[in-house]
């Protein structure tokens, strides 16, 4: 039996509550884990796992077992990454959680040199707009946009863009550019709802020491990011919505700003980590990457 094989499949099982859902993170079959777990019990001498029909529970003997197991991995992992030296390349599956337009826009097109960089790294980008529970889905770190709940994950911001009131010049030549932000409140916006809660509706807008408190209407809300870019790309309206957003658009044109002498709270990206786990090596060095490339894209 591998050792250290076996001591991943017990994290796994434990942090993810089932041998299933271990499984699929591992991408194995179910008997295949529980013929490791097993295996690994009777190498012990001790039962590590609780089984109900509620699911599964470490024993004492399984939660001792549970963190000097994922401390020494995480060890093995450290001492290979610093025997390989700062420049080697890394390796084995890296496993990210982000936002859907954000990736698309800004990641996935930026991947080719991390990629190039560390040829003996697989990724798994799990693109999701909601919060998904990292240890659950194995995510190793994961991109957020916003505001951060107080939900004690592990968390480090790397990057943050201005929000910009933003349409298409078509849309503007018709209703005409706000001057002021009570503007905003006789034209269409397309307004960012996402599932998971919040809302793009109320905003505060800043000039100095001046503070104007809004609530846009429209007739379109919409709860994933992509749609509101098709919305706006559309004509349907406006949108309050970060640059990275409609970065090229911008660029080239296609969509505009208006009231540009006024302030709007900028959007934060952080990257957050799995709860009671130290980041690896890979997953430091993949917000790295994202912090670099996002420096890079501000104006």
């Amino acid at each position: 039996m591998d050792r250290l094989a076996a001591m991943e499949a017990f994290i796994r099982v434990v942090d993810a509550g089932s041998f299933s859902a271990a499984a699929r993170q591992m991408r194995v079959g179910q008997p295949a884990i529980s013929k490791t777990i097993a295996q690994l019990e009777e190498r012990l001498g001790v039962r590590l796992l609780l089984r109900s029909t509620r699911g599964l529970a470490p024993t004492e003997a399984g939660r001792s077992f549970y963190e000097r197991a994922k401390r020494s991995l995480q060890e093995v992992e450290e001492a290979e990454h610093a025997a390989r030296g700062a420049a080697a390349a890394l390796s084995g599956r890296l496993r990210v959680g982000a936002p859907v337009t954000f990736t698309r826009l800004m990641v996935v097109p930026r991947l080719g040199a991390f990629l190039a960089a560390h040829p003996a790294l697989d990724i798994d980008i799990v693109l999701d707009d909601r919060p998904i529970d990292l240890i659950e889905e194995g995510i190793d770190v994961a991109l957020r946009m916003g505001q951060l709940p107080d939900s004690g994950l592990a968390a480090r911001k790397i990057g943050e863009c201005r929000r910009l009131v933003l349409g298409t010049p078509g849309y503007f030549a018709a209703q005409g550019v706000p001057r002021a932000p009570v503007d905003l409140l006789s034209r269409q916006v397309v307004i960012h709802e996402p599932r998971g809660g919040g809302s793009g509706a109320a905003w505060t807008f800043r000039r100095g020491d001046v503070q104007v408190p809004l609530v846009v209407g429209g007739r379109l809300r919409i709860s994933a990011a992509e749609g509101v870019r098709e919305g706006v790309l559309a004509g349907l309206g406006l949108a309050i919505a970060s640059e990275w957003m409609f970065g090229a658009e911008l660029a080239s044109g296609v969509v505009v700003s208006a009231l540009k002498d006024w302030q709007l709270p900028p959007v934060g990206l952080w990257a957050v980590f799995p709860t009671g786990r130290q980041a690896s090596a890979k997953a430091r060095a993949f917000a790295d990457f994202v912090e670099r490339q996002v420096a890079g894209a501000a104006p």
